[in-house]
């Protein structure tokens, strides 16, 4: 959705800007391409994607600054560099294509690689730990607060039973196990699917601080400026909707007032009451982005 996001964030304007999830830079280098004196602060927990997007973002020199960091930590990196107002905020925060056509990163159940699945690779926490560790209890509540899966029982039971012969060690093992513990009959997703979107959100703490990033954003914007934020499961885009909407309506006085006087002036405009999707032509050229949602506001 890298039209969406553009008309969205309106980096023409140029100003200082912050890709929050740089991954290989595509976001990035239309956004630094649109103006040619804007600049960019571009962050990503994963090394390897920031090496990447280095090399891509090469021909911008000094006016992008990359740097191997989370973006919930946007409060701390802004601070370092004396919070300068800021123009626009971009996050896109899905798996990208890269993560998962990588095999040894281990986010595909389709490619045989480790049950890895970390975002930044430093952390200790990965998806084995997860599968060999937790109790049948816990494995089933992770399987169905973040992948909705309905067999979340009776496949973790199947896990526990499974980890005492043989240990999780590989995707498609694991993959393997799940299937068979869902039964047989037709699948419109692979049986998987919902088991390593849960492993790799609870892997990532991919819920953790997105409230708390929203917020930091509000306050980190210029008058005028954008945040855009693209996510590709309802729980994220849950915890988006939810926040810009509170930051959207804080004051809570009468409309009849010619100012607040509440002490809780609202924040932000929202640009997109409800998320765009991709097109038709954009699914049909990236299947990956069918569950693509974007969310836009504007700081008051």
């Amino acid at each position: 959705m890298l039209e969406e996001t553009l008309k969205a964030l309106l980096p023409a304007r140029g100003g200082l800007f912050v890709d929050a999830t740089v991954g290989l830079g595509g976001h990035a280098e239309a956004i630094l391409a649109a103006s040619g004196d804007s600049r960019l602060i571009a962050i990503d927990r994963d090394a390897e994607a920031l090496a990447r997007a280095s090399e891509r973002l090469q021909p911008y020199g000094d006016r992008v600054e990359l740097i191997h960091s989370d973006f919930r930590s946007l409060p701390g990196i802004l601070d370092k560099r004396g919070r300068p107002p800021l123009a626009g905020i971009f996050a896109d925060l899905g798996v990208s294509s890269f993560q998962i056509g990588s095999p040894e990163r281990g986010f595909s159940f389709q490619l045989e690689g480790p049950l890895d699945m970390r975002m930044d690779r430093s952390q200790p926490l990965t998806a084995a730990a997860i599968v060999e560790h937790e109790d049948e209890e816990e494995l089933a509540r992770i399987f169905f607060e973040y992948g909705g899966e309905r067999r979340s029982r009776r496949i973790a039971r199947a896990v526990v039973r499974e980890r005492e012969h043989r240990a999780f060690r590989t995707t498609t093992h694991l993959a393997e196990v799940v299937a068979r513990a869902s039964g047989g009959g037709y699948h419109r997703i692979h049986p998987a699917t919902r088991v390593f979107q849960a492993l790799r959100i609870a892997v990532n703490g991919e819920l953790d601080g997105l409230a708390e990033f929203v917020d930091a954003s509000a306050l980190a914007l210029a008058a005028g400026g954008r945040l855009v934020v693209l996510t590709f499961h309802s729980l994220e885009d849950r915890h988006m909707k939810q926040r810009m909407r509170w930051l959207a309506f804080r004051c809570s006085c009468s409309r009849n007032l010619p100012h607040c006087a509440c002490g809780q002036p609202n924040l932000l405009v929202l640009l997109t009451r409800k998320p765009l999707r991709p097109s038709e032509e954009e699914i049909r050229a990236n299947p990956r982005s069918r569950s693509a949602k974007l969310r836009a506001a504007e700081r008051t």
